[in-house]
């Protein structure tokens, strides 16, 4: 195979990637690292295990998408590991906040934007933005959480007049997400309106089932259950065919907010056994922990004393599973919206906190606080 077919080989690749044909991808990135050894081409081989990992991370598989993340990073140096570098820090980044493992999420991000910048990137800035924009909506710092996708909407201002579409869909949803989240409600439906439109126009099937879930989810703030309920559904129909299992269990608790708010308590803990059994499929500890939560309160509105110690007992074991609570003050980080401040360590802190302190050192792990980071 020449230098002609293998660049083809990689590009095929990518476009199944990028057009969503997830198990298709899959199927072809195993045949390329094939080809890749019988060749010994590193270039191409550190490419088609990048393929590998973003394909297994759209399908929620984390551990293997972190698996094939360290691949790539201990393959031999190349000219490809200087320019997916970044690419391969932020799947890795992505599975590790799939799997609530904040900590080294952050570090991932860090090192992600830290190529964009020293490589001048502005497209994989735009996206390390966007996974941080999720990063701090999940820990609740709704300010972060809307700083980042705004930094990506002005980066595809600015940079991006040569990018697909799909950049500036992205991040109108992220900022979507978090303008719900701090209740601006109207802001929040004209931005994942534009993000839908995108990505109706683009035929980007997670994309759309995002944006149903993130209408869903204004629509039960709003109180509005009736349009709330066919949202979620749909969006669970296309997030059912695609394969994205974490994105079930962020609908079916929606679904069951929407049955608590209409005190059909039996209906809501169907719809939580059903995403606590997908949450513990993929590993992601802070959906186990909403939901433990959600269920807690229910039992307690029920008097039922057994079921609610036991969902209490598990939901104090995913916050230190997850460990969610600022090494400060001892209180829970991600219970309501609070101004954070993350350490060069990747260590997160209340800003509060960190500022009443005064240290020099992170409390955690003493690393100097001194140098600057990025996120």
């Amino acid at each position: 195979m020449g230098q002609d077919q293998t660049k083809q080989q990689i590009e095929k690749g990518l476009q199944l990637y990028q057009s969503n044909q997830t198990e298709k991808a899959l199927q072809f990135a195993v045949v390329q690292i094939d080809t890749a050894r019988e060749l010994e081409d590193a270039n191409f081989l550190l490419e088609s295990y990048l393929n590998l990992a973003r394909s297994n991370e759209k399908l929620c598989e984390f551990h293997k998408t972190i698996s094939y993340c360290k691949t790539c990073l201990g393959l031999p140096g190349t000219r490809a590991g200087a320019q997916l570098g970044g690419q391969v820090s932020l799947s890795m980044g992505n599975a590790y906040l799939g799997l609530s493992l904040f900590q080294k999420a952050l570090e991932s991000f860090e090192k992600a934007l830290r190529y964009a910048h020293n490589n001048d990137d502005a497209m994989l800035e735009c996206r390390v933005c966007c996974s941080l924009g999720s990063f701090y909506a999940q820990v609740k710092d709704y300010e972060k959480a809307l700083f980042f996708p705004c930094k990506a909407a002005e980066l595809v201002n600015d940079y991006g007049k040569g990018w697909s579409l799909k950049y500036r869909a992205m991040s109108q949803y992220h900022m979507a997400v978090a303008y719900r989240l701090l209740g601006h409600l109207g802001s929040a439906m004209e931005c994942c309106e534009e993000s839908m439109k995108i990505a109706l126009q683009h035929g980007d099937r997670p994309l759309q089932a995002l944006c149903l879930l993130c209408f869903a989810d204004i629509h039960r703030s709003r109180g509005d259950l009736e349009t709330a309920f066919p949202r979620y559904d749909s969006a669970m129909s296309i997030m059912t065919e695609i394969g994205n299992r974490l994105g079930q269990v962020q609908v079916l608790l929606g679904v069951a907010k929407c049955w608590v708010a209409r005190k059909a308590l039996d209906k809501a803990l169907d719809a939580i056994d059903r995403a606590q059994d997908l949450a513990e499929e993929v590993g992601n500890k802070l959906g186990q922990l909403k939901l433990h939560c959600l269920s807690e309160s229910i039992y307690r509105s029920k008097g039922l004393q057994r079921e609610l110690r036991a969902h209490l007992v598990r939901f104090h074991e995913c916050v230190e599973e997850t460990q969610l609570y600022c090494g400060l003050c001892g209180e829970s980080i991600g219970e309501k919206n609070s101004r954070l401040q993350a350490l060069p360590c990747s260590h997160i802190f209340h800003l509060r906190c960190l500022q009443n302190n005064g240290t020099r050192s992170c409390p955690n792990c003493r690393r100097s606080s001194m140098k600057p980071g990025f996120v």
